[in-house]
C-alpha cells in the first residue's frame, strides 16, 4: 500500500486545526524538544507518523483523536531545557503538565487524555488503554530518535570518537 504523505500532512492540518491555528499552541515554537527541533514541530512530525503507522499496519483508530492528541501529547508549555527545579523530572511529570494544559484550553474526549497522560510509557508506569494511545507513544519514541539523530552525530564527531 503505497500512503500518500503530502494527504497526511493535509490530513492532519484537517483534524487538528482547532489546537494548529490556537494561539497558545504557538508558544511551542519557542522551546526546542529533540537536536534543533521545536515542541511544535515534534508535535507535528509525531501526529503525521502517528497517521501513517495507523494506514500502514491497517489500524482501526479514530484518526481525528489520534491526531488531536498526538498534537497535545506535550502540551506542556515551558522550556525544559532551562535549569529549574520543577523541570529535573520532565520526562516523568510533562505528560500530567501536558494534559492539564490541554483540559484547560481544549475539549478532549477520554481517548486523547489517554494519549496525552500515557505517552511516555515505560517512563510513565501505566501502559496505554487505547490503540491510539499505543500507536502515539511509538510514533512519538520513532520521532524523538529521528529529530536526534544528526544531532547524536555532532556530538560524536565533537569528541572525536569514531561511529562503527
Amino acid at each position: 500500500m503505497n500512503i500518500d504523505k503530502k494527504l497526511i500532512i493535509e490530513q492532519v492540518k484537517e483534524y487538528g486545526k482547532d489546537i494548529i491555528f490556537s494561539e497558545t499552541i504557538k508558544q511551542e515554537k519557542n522551546y526546542i524538544q529533540h537536536g534543533n527541533v521545536s515542541v511544535y514541530e515534534h508535535s507535528f512530525n509525531v501526529a503525521c507518523m502517528a497517521l501513517y503507522i495507523s494506514r500502514k499496519y491497517h489500524i482501526k483508530t479514530d484518526e481525528k483523536t489520534l491526531v488531536r492528541g498526538a498534537l497535545l501529547h506535550d502540551y506542556f508549555l515551558y522550556d525544559w531545557h532551562i535549569p529549574d527545579k520543577s523541570h529535573r523530572l520532565h520526562g516523568f511529570t510533562h505528560a500530567q503538565t501536558a494534559l492539564s494544559n490541554a483540559m484547560r484550553d481544549f475539549k478532549l474526549n477520554k481517548i486523547e487524555m489517554d494519549i496525552i497522560l500515557k505517552h511516555m510509557f515505560p517512563l510513565n508506569i501505566s501502559f496505554p488503554r487505547y490503540r491510539e494511545s499505543i500507536i502515539v507513544c511509538l510514533a512519538d519514541k520513532h520521532c524523538a530518535i529521528m529529530e536526534m539523530k544528526s544531532d547524536i552525530k555532532f556530538k560524536i564527531d565533537d569528541k572525536n570518537l569514531e561511529l562503527f
